[in-house]
């Protein structure tokens, strides 16, 4: 009778109750500060990538506007067009060497501001965007003043000049919208997807301890009638 009343209050955790080994290094994970700047390589790999290539898009097309002014007859618009482009891969590499130097600082400790500042952040898609709606405003002023003065001389130059930053500041765009639509619809799902593991999880280990319970109260009312009968 001892031992079956023992083995009756006798509780054990359930296997619900236990942490998940992906929760558990993600709690290890958020503990450090350090590795909170790499915590989606994935996507940092892919902003990486495209500030470079921006990088260098923006500054060989800049430069070699701005090289063919001096061989040019009338060098205004590739002075202005190129002097932009270069200003504008200036503002992509400030971005990354600054971010760079505040992850080898460690001078920010919090995790908004580091997703923010991180590659792969939210700065870098707005950054693109930014740069993405100059160019093709650039191209869409070149082809507004091509239209608009009807130039022989290098009227050719100025429309297929336009045509490229038009076409290459539109397909950044999209290109960046798409890009931010897919992040948000995956983060989504992921959200959902652990929300219902979070409500299975609560409803198996609610199960799961009322069993005991039951158990309990069945094997103090055996007890009892045992003991009764004794009596």
């Amino acid at each position: 009778m001892q031992s079956v009343h023992q083995s009756g209050l006798s509780f054990y955790r359930p296997p619900a109750l236990y942490l998940d080994p992906i929760v558990i290094r993600n709690h290890v994970l958020e503990d450090q500060v350090e590795l909170w700047w790499s915590r989606e390589p994935c996507h940092s790999l892919l902003c990486y990538t495209a500030s470079v290539a921006l990088i260098l898009g923006l500054g060989f097309g800049g430069v070699g506007l701005l090289s063919t002014t001096t061989t040019s007859l009338s060098g205004e618009w590739r002075l202005g067009v190129g002097t932009t482009l270069c200003l504008l891969a200036l503002t992509v590499l400030l971005k990354q060497l600054l971010s760079s130097a505040i992850q080898d600082m460690n001078c920010v400790r919090s995790w908004r501001r580091i997703q923010q500042l991180k590659s792969g952040g939210r700065a870098d898609p707005a950054l693109m965007l930014a740069v993405g709606l100059a160019v093709m405003l650039c191209g869409a002023v070149l082809l507004g003043v091509k239209l608009v003065t009807r130039r022989d001389y290098d009227g050719r130059e100025m429309l297929v000049s336009g045509l490229v930053l038009t076409v290459a500041g539109l397909a950044m765009v999209l290109a960046v919208s798409g890009y931010t639509l897919t992040v948000f619809l995956r983060r989504r799902k992921e959200l959902r997807r652990r929300r219902r593991m979070r409500t299975a999880r609560r409803e198996q280990a609610i199960r799961l301890l009322s069993v005991p319970g039951v158990r309990m109260n069945q094997t103090i009312r055996d007890t009892t009638t045992s003991r009764i009968t004794l009596i």
